[in-house]
């Protein structure tokens, strides 16, 4: 199996939250683990964001995200295709960067054939387009 991680679920991974070990757990038996090229930037955002409102000391936000930026090549990051990713967007309702990271695991799994890409995000509305485009959920609850 093939994981896709979103950047709800990539932050997961490094900062301590509910269902981290889940998502541990998750990315220990998968094959390979993947998530598009614009996961950099945003989980980046994402750690600015937080020490930013306080949640993260200024030390540990450098900590993680050199941490974080020591393992992207670890990752199969991918690219998009941007006319799926806007049809994804009406079809949807979905916000852009989720549209994306959609776009980017249907190439994904375009490419993989027979091995499944498990989908993984702590976003409903992107599950629910996931889910419906035919992907496999790894998200809390199911």
């Amino acid at each position: 199996m093939i994981l896709y991680l979103d950047t709800s679920s990539l932050v997961k991974l490094y900062v301590e939250e509910v269902c981290s070990d889940t998502v541990r757990q998750w990315v220990e038996s998968a094959e390979a683990v993947a998530t598009c090229r614009v996961a950099y930037p945003e989980m980046l955002s994402a750690l600015t964001r937080r020490h930013n409102r306080g949640d993260l000391p200024r030390e540990d936000c450098e900590v993680v995200a050199e941490c974080f930026a020591g393992e992207w090549e670890h990752f199969v990051a991918l690219d998009f295709d941007e006319i799926e990713a806007g049809h994804l967007v009406r079809k949807y309702g979905l916000r852009g960067f989720d549209a994306v990271h959609l776009a980017a695991a249907k190439l994904l799994s375009n490419d993989c054939g027979a091995i499944e890409v498990a989908f993984s995000s702590f976003d409903n509305k992107l599950n629910g387009a996931a889910e419906a485009e035919g992907f496999a959920l790894l998200a809390a609850g199911h």
